[in-house]
């Protein structure tokens, strides 16, 4: 497996050019025909944040200063692993034209909608920072790690379309299901409320647990997203060791991701 999997990356070098064109074509396609163009990289997110503003903090009271950076820096990377992961479990059944034709290494096509989504993102990311100065917050120092978050999540994600766009290859109804499993996820994930809301011991079915550490346990995208508002809201990193949990796990998915897809990769054609 590991032979194989060091080939396939060789191979995957020596199209770094498809993956580029790839992405480019996925965010021209973005914003075709769109009257505010890449304009909408900013206005969705700054859009759901004034709802999520609006119902937590005005409608509901909300006393958490600042409320809105600390929804858009937890809105804003949700948003690419929701976009990469909805976007990416097609990418082989929608393209199986272009796999009958011709050949290529087929995991560029979930490798091209995580660079493109990652794109659409980093081009969102300065809106955030100016959202942190105009509310009189200051950019933390902190906020020169950032890479290290945006690396994990894009491990994670790939890892995830790797597998998930693998079996809607096989079985057509993998997307739906994760239309419901990715908003059951988001609310699972601290993005409009902050893990310290979370009840530090609870029990369920006579069963004691710590809700603030399971959430943790069990959601990579939890940590990650702390981790970004820790870095830009906070200005801190409090949560270095799971953190690190978290990028192991990712490099895991990754690679049992990859490891899955290329089991399979030889049958796509017949399939597609």
């Amino acid at each position: 497996m590991l032979t194989k999997m060091r080939e396939s990356l060789q191979e995957l070098w020596q199209y770094r050019e498809l993956i580029y064109n790839l992405v480019l074509r996925d965010l021209k396609v973005r914003y075709k025909n769109s009257v505010l163009g890449v304009a909408w990289s900013w206005l969705n997110p700054l859009l759901m944040m004034l709802v999520f503003t609006f119902v937590f903090e005005v409608m509901q009271g909300a006393a958490i200063p600042n409320f809105h950076v600390l929804v858009l820096s937890a809105l804003l990377p949700w948003n690419f692993f929701s976009g990469a992961v909805m976007g990416g479990i097609p990418s082989i059944v929608g393209n199986g034209h272009l796999i009958k034709k011709i050949y290529f290494p087929r995991e560029i096509l979930p490798i091209s909608v995580v660079l493109s989504n990652l794109v659409n993102f980093l081009i969102a990311l300065p809106v955030l920072f100016m959202l942190v100065l105009v509310s009189g917050m200051s950019l933390h120092w902190w906020m020169l790690l950032l890479p290290l978050p945006i690396l994990v999540e894009t491990v994670f994600a790939l890892g995830i379309i790797l597998f998930l766009s693998t079996l809607e290859v096989f079985y057509r109804d993998t997307h739906m299901l994760m239309d419901v499993g990715m908003m059951a996820w988001f609310f699972l994930t601290p993005i409009f409320y902050s893990v310290g809301q979370l009840p530090k011991q609870a029990t369920l079915l006579g069963w004691a647990f710590s809700p603030q550490r399971l959430i943790f346990w069990l959601n990579p995208m939890a940590s990650i997203v702390n981790t970004y508002q820790d870095l830009i809201y906070n200005g801190t990193l409090t949560r270095l060791d799971f953190l690190a949990r978290t990028s192991v796990t990712a490099f895991l998915v990754l690679f049992l991701g990859y490891g899955f897809f290329l089991h399979f990769r030889g049958r796509f054609g017949e399939e597609v």
